[in-house]
């Protein structure tokens, strides 16, 4: 088995994470899900999958506490801006910090492919029979697919895009878009699929990382 890349390292990263023992703690609290009060964490071991921290509580007593990395690091490059990721949303989560707001409008060029198969799915299923040159392609299309093939795609589809947009709402709500820039989000998830919710979960996260490097 190879050694974690992660782990290899821990030695250094613990020391790091000594001089952050406010990250460490809202680490515990957040996603160690710890409800009592923490006075100081340490960080005791690392590796792609996980952080174990040790917390002393108030009163004076330790609690060991396995914080998840979720989904793993591929290597030791990826530690940094995760824990940044991970530091803002946790302080989103507890209230010391606002979630970053989303103000811009951007459709990736895999949603503009997705949106293209999606009409011509329409495309084929609508116009059969129909006394053009547009009608005659859909008939020849569904004499070797069948009409109901098409029918099954395109419902499945459309029912896959309807839960990917009400995703997209939530993240729109979540980091204040507005209901003009939501709207634009939550449309463009029905037709572009899940390349829209992706960016912009990727644009979340670089905002929330910046924002945490301008307040360190």
């Amino acid at each position: 088995m190879a050694p974690d890349p992660v782990a290899e390292k821990s030695g250094f990263l613990r020391m790091y994470m000594s001089n952050h023992p406010d990250t460490l703690v809202a680490y515990a609290k957040w996603f160690g899900k710890v409800k009592e009060v923490i006075t100081s964490a340490e960080m005791t071991a690392i590796d792609c999958n996980s952080m174990t921290l040790t917390c002393t509580m108030k009163g004076g007593s330790k609690k060991e506490v396995r914080v998840p990395i979720e989904p793993p690091l591929s290597g030791y490059e990826d530690v940094k801006p995760r824990l940044l990721e991970m530091k803002a949303f946790a302080q989103e989560g507890l209230g010391m910090i606002k979630a970053p707001h989303i103000t811009t409008f951007e459709f990736p060029r895999d949603a503009w492919v997705m949106t293209v198969l999606y009409f011509f799915g329409l495309f084929i299923y609508n116009l059969p029979g129909h006394p053009s040159i547009f009608g005659q392609t859909a008939d020849f299309i569904t004499a070797y697919t069948g009409t109901t093939v098409v029918k099954w795609l395109l419902w499945t589809i459309s029912g896959l895009h309807s839960l990917e947009s009400i995703y997209m709402y939530s993240l729109c709500r979540r980091h204040s878009t507005g209901f003009a820039l939501g709207a634009m989000y939550v449309v463009s998830t029905f037709f572009g699929g899940f390349p829209t919710w992706v960016n912009l979960r990727k644009k979340i996260q670089a905002a929330r990382i910046d924002s945490v490097m301008k307040i360190q």
